[in-house]
């Protein structure tokens, strides 16, 4: 079964194999779009053509980018986040798959994800080094005031214990006195 892909994925995919560093082959940028390189070849020499500006797949997207498919960058936060969630439960194969239909690159899902991660990880408060000395050296204090109040609640429980068993043994002095 042949695999169709949107007009918009097209471009992006050659607009991706032309900008593409000198290290990095056209099979290697082929291979992570999940596209055979004679398909993305065929693309590239489409494109030198103008032939991409005639191709019309599904209506979906005309060559200046307007259609109905949205750009990665016009997503809102929940539909990012939604994709990110869909994608990684899918394996490589059927992420690059969901990616094509949405005319997107897994690349984009990945930028998505870090985002959110970088979002939600705590980052330090501290603006400065004398300020986070200081913080240091407060936590420090509390640490041992709390300690030294433990020891002191130990001992007083100790003490309340030991002299019940001198009371249940001897007796108590009021029991005397009477």
């Amino acid at each position: 079964m042949r695999a169709k892909f949107t007009q918009s994925f097209k471009i992006q995919a050659v607009e991706k194999a032309l900008s593409r560093s000198n290290t990095t082959s056209l099979k290697e940028v082929a291979d992570s779009l999940g596209v055979g390189h004679s398909t993305l070849n065929n693309w590239i020499v489409k494109s030198r053509n103008q032939a991409f500006e005639s191709i019309s797949n599904e209506g979906a997207v005309s060559v200046d980018g307007m259609g109905r498919e949205k750009r990665p960058q016009d997503w809102s936060p929940e539909e990012k986040l939604g994709m990110v969630i869909r994608c990684g439960a899918l394996s490589e194969e059927g992420a690059n798959k969901l990616c094509r239909k949405q005319g997107l690159y897994t690349h984009h899902i990945q930028e998505w994800k870090e985002e959110f991660v970088k979002a939600v990880s705590p980052s330090v408060p501290a603006k400065n080094s004398s300020e986070a000395k200081g913080l240091r050296h407060q936590n420090k204090a509390l640490k041992k005031e709390l300690n030294r109040k433990d020891k002191a609640l130990a001992e007083t429980a100790a003490l309340l214990v030991l002299q019940k068993k001198v009371n249940d043994i001897w007796g108590s002095d009021e029991d005397n006195s009477q």
